[in-house]
């Protein structure tokens, strides 16, 4: 999962969601558990309850003062600078301590891409391609654009690109892959709904869920701790 952005109401679901699926072994964090949202303590605490791993993303490293909001659009700025008020001691050294890229298997594990993994957005296949000697392992996990999609390298010819939709199986055989499993948080690619995948050792799949949640509990939250409106409203979008 990649980017819960401190929406705990949108986190709990996904987190019902896996344990009505048969739970998991190890919750893959791809980056961005805090910012935008009305809860980024909560939710480093919530992850912090199961077996996981995570690697840093560019909220995460704003909130502690290890990136400049000047990067960051006038909203999201402002609800790094909330953010940051609101972490404790404890928080802050939990995210101050994620790595920025974790191999687990054939997998390795980025928030924004291989080559840049604080800031680049992989959305296309030009970017894709750059990429493609930029991580060892057969496959990549990534987050950051919090749209659910897959790039599929094959040999000899340029990748190919796919959106990724509910209930959709992604086969892990012989070709290399950047899998995105979307946005926890703050979807964006019109469904509203958290977006997340369970990777099935057994079977050799990435399966891809949304999970509708209290969207109005989150924004009436955003709302009483005054963060910016765009932040809120966009929440009902999907966008």
């Amino acid at each position: 999962m990649a980017d819960i952005h401190s929406n705990l109401a949108a986190f709990q679901s996904v987190l019902g969601d896996v344990a009505v699926r048969g739970g998991v072994a190890e919750i893959w964090c791809l980056g961005d558990v805090v910012g935008y949202g009305p809860d980024p303590g909560q939710c480093i605490e919530l992850l912090g309850q199961y077996e996981h791993v995570c690697v840093a993303g560019n909220h995460d490293w704003a909130a502690i003062n290890k990136l400049d909001t000047a990067y960051f659009n006038p909203p999201a700025a402002a609800a790094c600078h909330w953010t940051a008020q609101q972490l404790t001691d404890e928080d802050r050294d939990y995210l101050a301590h994620l790595p920025l890229t974790i191999k687990k298997g054939d997998f390795t594990l980025v928030h924004g891409s291989p080559r840049e993994p604080i800031w680049e957005y992989l959305l296309s296949v030009g970017e894709a391609e750059e990429n493609r000697a930029r991580f060892k392992t057969k496959f990549c996990l990534v987050g950051h654009s919090h749209v659910p999609l897959v790039f599929k390298y094959s040999e000899g010819s340029r990748c190919s690109l796919s959106p990724l939709s509910d209930g959709e199986e992604v086969v892990l055989g012989e070709a290399r892959l950047i899998i995105n499993p979307g946005g926890v948080g703050q979807p964006r690619d019109g469904d509203p709904r958290a977006s997340y995948a369970i990777y099935d050792e057994e079977t050799r799949m990435v399966t891809l869920h949304r999970v509708a949640y209290d969207i109005k509990a989150t924004q009436k939250k955003m709302i009483k701790q005054g963060l910016p409106m765009p932040l809120v409203t966009r929440l009902s979008y999907g966008m």
